[in-house]
């Protein structure tokens, strides 16, 4: 027993010192990203801890001979699955805690609220129809908007929330957390996904009680919301994470990133029809998959006869599912590379030169 406990004392040690030591480094205006990861780390490093005296102590190499080497093998075969699980029971966990961070955390509640109420002036304030049919333009507009609204959660609030943490130290300090990066990710993903949803039901759900708002016909109708939503969210939630790996502070996040997204709003047919754009807006538009994401909700959510004011004259589905797919892959294919890149840049010595440049910044703005 005493073999087993030392081991495991010497592991949990090991975990918690760097985290405490980078934790140091941390100014005291760090909000959620930095509570967070310190509520979760000690599960974690726990949960670490834990593994790894298990496997110590089941180690047949320490009282056999040279030929125990193959349940040794096996054994370590057999953690990676524990490994796994560990890293999504983290990554649930830490997930739990952002969600209620972000509820009970005004300010960022009332960003997501007032895009909703944004949406449902303009849809009351409009009165015009679809060109060529006798939909309300009104319902046109709140496709469009609910697209945009999942493409800004992946495309702009991810990157700024990844970018503010890294500047606070917390990707740092998950390097020194066994598990902390996927856990991190996982986390990410559940926040985002659970954003996405929530927005787009409160914006239906308050448009249909309030405006008159379009809802899914039939199951069919429902089914296509879903499929586009989910495939719209992994088309821009992988770009916003390799924008936010490579985005150089949280100042000029907002400021890069806003100008193209709101020109793709004005450009890809989310608040009017696009035939009634040039031709070149039109095929340019097309390449970015916010304007697919609007035309697969425009399907799921306003009848048949709107098909005649797109510009192929019907919903393209085939098409809006094929260069979704497409920008989630290239999506997929950059972020992974870039994370690891930004995790293995992330320094102590880094980040108070990132302290002290803030600092010295805000003094001379004082």
């Amino acid at each position: 027993m005493t073999a087993v406990t030392e081991p495991t004392a010497g592991a949990g040690a090991g975990a918690t010192e760097p985290v405490q030591g980078a934790g140091t480094a941390q100014p005291a205006g760090t909000e959620q990203g930095a509570e967070v990861t310190q509520g979760v780390e000690a599960a974690q490093g726990a949960e670490a801890a834990r593994g790894a005296g298990t496997l110590r102590g089941s180690d047949p190499a320490a009282t056999a001979g040279a030929g125990a080497t193959e349940p040794v093998a096996g054994g370590k075969a057999g953690s990676r699955p524990r490994a796994r699980l560990r890293h999504w029971r983290a990554g649930f966990l830490r997930g739990g805690i952002e969600l209620r961070h972000l509820v009970r955390n005004p300010k960022e509640m009332s960003g997501h609220l007032i895009n909703v109420v944004v949406a449902l002036l303009l849809a009351g304030y409009i009165s015009d129809k679809v060109p060529g049919t006798h939909v309300p333009m009104a319902h046109l507009a709140l496709a469009g908007f609910a697209a945009y609204l999942l493409f800004q959660i992946g495309l702009v609030n991810l990157p700024q929330i990844l970018v503010t943490e890294r500047e606070e130290g917390a990707l740092l300090r998950l390097r020194a957390t066994p598990g902390g990066i996927p856990a991190y990710l996982i986390a990410k993903s559940l926040l985002v996904v659970v954003m996405a949803f929530g927005t787009l039901a409160l914006l239906l759900g308050a448009a249909a009680l309030l405006v008159d708002g379009p809802l899914p016909h039939g199951p069919g109708g429902w089914l296509t919301l879903l499929w586009v939503s989910a495939l719209g969210l992994l088309a821009v939630v992988p770009l916003g994470a390799a924008i936010g790996a490579v985005l150089p502070n949280p100042r000029e996040a907002l400021a890069l990133i806003m100008l193209p997204t709101m020109a793709l709003l004005v450009t890809s047919g989310a608040m009017f029809p696009l035939g009634s754009l040039p031709v070149l807006v039109q095929k340019i538009a097309s390449v970015f998959p916010l304007k697919w994401m609007a035309q697969g909700l425009r399907s799921a959510l306003l009848p048949d006869a709107a098909r005649a004011a797109e510009p192929a004259g019907s919903w393209e589905l085939p098409t809006v599912a094929l260069i979704l797919t497409a920008w989630a892959v290239l999506g997929f294919l950059l972020a992974v590379p870039l994370l690891r890149r930004a995790a293995r840049r992330e320094s102590g010595s880094r980040l108070s030169e990132r302290h002290r440049k803030a600092g010295w910044s805000g003094g001379r703005t004082a």
